[in-house]
């Protein structure tokens, strides 16, 4: 009994140094940026690096006090782009990533809360370019996560986010079937988008 307990022990030790091991390469936290240098940028937005996810270095607001969110939070770089690249303000400036979701609301239905159209995915409606994609909460993060659509094929698309260390861009694959588009992500809730 006892030699069952030490290999499931050093079996859960194996897998969780695995998967350390997995999110510090893909993430490179350990990159030799500063905490709020730029490491990419979109239509002239920069992303900042945030070092470990969890850290804030005070809240950003507009000079007219729009509330952009806690530097540099992946939520901060969303609605920075809206505001400098859209010229969007949303009706509630706060809450976190998971937030900007409401589920109450039916596949492309108004978000009142975010003045935003709302998509689930899978949604009859494509991706587009500039789409804000809202990330459920998990086991290790349980604020959710957002980030921008950057780049949208008939097969694929490219999103660029903040405060997921050194990694701003990431693809997903998107799939068409039965009228439907699907980001082919367990984790992507759906996407919003300011009306033309």
């Amino acid at each position: 009994m006892k030699m069952v307990f030490w290999i499931v022990i050093i079996g859960v030790l194996f897998v969780l140094g695995s998967a350390g091991f997995w999110a510090y390469k893909k993430y490179n936290f350990g990159a030799s940026y500063d905490v709020g240098q730029e490491i990419d940028s979109f239509n002239e937005i920069p992303v900042y690096y945030n070092g470990w996810f969890s850290n804030i270095k005070g809240r950003n607001v507009t000079n007219d006090g729009y509330n952009l969110g806690l530097k540099y939070q992946c939520v901060e770089f969303v609605k920075r782009y809206y505001f400098e690249h859209l010229n969007h303000k949303m009706p509630n400036s706060y809450g976190h990533a998971k937030d900007f979701f409401d589920n109450s609301l039916r596949d492309g239905q108004k978000n009142k809360a975010r003045n935003l159209f709302q998509y689930t995915n899978a949604s009859r409606s494509k991706p587009k370019v500039s789409d804000l994609l809202i990330y459920k909460a998990s086991t290790f993060n349980k604020f959710g996560h957002v980030s921008i659509v950057s780049r949208v094929s008939d097969d694929e698309i490219e999103i660029i986010q903040q405060n997921i260390g050194s990694q701003s861009r990431e693809t997903f694959k998107l799939i068409y079937s039965d009228g439907l588009w699907k980001i082919k992500s367990s984790r992507i809730v759906g996407w919003l988008r300011k009306a033309n």
